[in-house]
């Protein structure tokens, strides 16, 4: 994977980030056990289980296009992973930004808002390359924290975070609408 090249580009290239695929194979889930249930104490056990195979599409109701006509994206970084002409990973970073509730409304944060690679190119350190250029934006540009999503359902990213240097700071059991998906937040201290 040597000629892959790495862009930051602006938002007019939303289209071409949109052709990369944010499909990911589920095969097994982190089962998260809790122990406890408020101020005595609340301790969380994680379990790989095996599910059968599926696929989510994260980009299935939501495109990086459609991030424009949500937000004013002015203050936001944009990567693309090319492969000749083709782009193959992406990673979106988001601060300053009004009605981005995963910012809190502090500006002393960025969130990585999305970050995929396509398929037949992961586990090539793709992915660790374009989150590697979005802490170092968010670094760069006077931020402390970089904020990142995911589920119990996406073990492969769960795990890519952490092996990052991202700690998991909250577990939301019921952090998605008519879902039975856990919503993990993780923190990277730049």
């Amino acid at each position: 994977m040597k000629d892959i090249i790495y862009k930051q580009v602006g938002q007019e290239a939303l289209s071409i980030y949109d052709s990369v695929s944010m499909a990911v194979d589920v095969e097994e889930i982190y089962e998260i056990h809790k122990t406890g249930n408020g101020m005595e104490g609340v301790s969380y056990h994680f379990y790989r289980k095996k599910v059968p195979p599926y696929v989510i599409d994260f980009a299935e109701d939501d495109s990086a296009v459609d991030w424009t006509k949500r937000f004013d994206v002015s203050n936001w970084a944009f990567f693309i992973a090319f492969d000749g002409e083709k782009a193959i990973g992406g990673a979106a970073v988001a601060s300053k930004t009004e009605g981005v509730m995963m910012l809190e409304g502090r500006d002393d944060i960025t969130v990585l808002w999305d970050l995929r690679v396509e398929r037949g190119y992961k586990q090539h350190g793709i992915g660790k390359r374009l989150f590697d250029m979005a802490s170092a934006w968010s670094k760069n540009n006077g931020f402390k924290r970089m904020k990142i999503e995911c589920q119990n359902t996406n073990l492969p990213a769960c795990n890519f975070y952490q092996k990052q240097g991202a700690k998991l700071c909250v577990i939301n059991e019921n952090g998605y609408k008519n879902s039975d998906e856990a919503m993990l937040l993780w923190y990277l201290d730049l």
